[in-house]
């Protein structure tokens, strides 16, 4: 189905879509969002009024039997994203999802076949392939600014109230069940989607989880390696039980002309090389989905790629199954 104008319905109208994404819907040419979708009525009516969405359901079924909404952005927890993008694919909407993309990666794969069974078209919403900062990282690998590249050294560090998530009583991102398995699952699918996408698929990757604190159900800690098609080598670190003062978010790639470091979530990138020190600074769009979201909407319109295929966070989900491994 090929449409000049993409007409949304959001399904979870909740804190992502405040003003990461859902603003950004009406702010892209040939984009309108027409409806939004959450259980909580009331809370749906008051999304729809604050930000002056047309229409408003309590039952995502509904929203799905509106014959004038062609594409469908879910915003709700993992738990739910399989189900509701087989059945927004099934009525022949296209779909923008959350990440992580499903559960698990046996769930990405049956998302997977029902893409191409159905020629749908689907986009996760890796929304950092598309900001500024990480065009200016691949294009400083692409010029070989630091020579060949060697290893990539991640660490994400964080206390057991990540300072990068808004705490709340009974945090779904705690209940493996809605989240598939703590911070790291709602976190690292960012980091490592970088990964994929700047330095191509990985011919081995292996690693594994621990629960290091008491009267947790999910792990505190992860370690992962990857060997890329190009024998680059990426170590990273997931740590979520250190003091505040010892959190860190730094990814440094290491070439063998100098170095290159960032943070995943932070808006500056350095170049350190024998030669020259620069250093480049980003202001983030005030909806940081928007430039994802643009790509997004040529992609459903038939003018642009798919900036965010489900082939490669099938691949990316298939890393975190592996590196969420629980030892003993």
């Amino acid at each position: 189905m090929e449409s000049h104008k993409v007409v949304w319905g959001i399904i979870g109208c909740g804190d992502v879509t405040e003003k990461k994404s859902g603003p950004a819907l009406n702010l892209v040419d040939n984009s309108r969002l027409m409806a939004v979708m959450r259980r909580d009525a009331a809370k749906a009516a008051d999304y729809a009024e604050r930000h002056q969405v047309p229409l408003w359901y309590s039952q995502a079924e509904d929203l799905l039997d509106n014959s004038d909404i062609n594409a469908i952005y879910i915003a709700t927890p993992p738990s739910s994203h399989l189900g509701y993008a087989l059945a927004a694919l099934r009525k022949g909407k296209h779909v923008y999802v959350e990440k992580p993309v499903t559960l698990n990666s046996l769930e990405a794969e049956s998302l997977l076949e029902e893409v191409r069974a159905r020629g749908g078209k689907l986009v996760v919403a890796h929304y950092r392939r598309a900001l500024p900062l990480f065009l200016k990282v691949k294009e400083l690998i692409d010029q070989s600014a630091i020579g060949e590249l060697r290893t990539v050294q991640l660490r994400l560090w964080q206390s057991r109230t990540p300072d990068l998530v808004t705490q709340r009583a009974g945090d779904w991102r705690t209940d493996p069940s809605i989240s598939g398995g703590g911070y790291f699952f709602d976190l690292a699918p960012h980091q490592l989607d970088l990964m994929l996408y700047l330095f191509g698929m990985p011919v081995s990757y292996d690693g594994f989880s621990l629960i290091q604190g008491e009267k947790i159900a999910v792990a505190d800690q992860t370690t992962g390696i990857i060997l890329f098609e190009n024998q680059l080598v990426f170590q990273g670190s997931w740590c979520f039980n250190v003091a505040k003062e010892n959190q860190v978010d730094r990814c440094e790639i290491i070439g063998s002309l100098g170095r290159i470091t960032f943070s995943i979530f932070g808006n500056t990138v350095a170049v350190h090389t024998k030669s020259e020190e620069k250093e480049f600074t980003f202001d983030h769009p005030e909806n940081i989905q928007l430039p994802m979201i643009s790509r997004t909407v040529k992609y459903f319109t038939g003018t642009g790629p798919n900036p965010s295929p489900i082939e490669e966070a099938l691949v990316l989900m298939k890393i975190i199954d592996n590196f969420s491994a629980i030892r003993s």
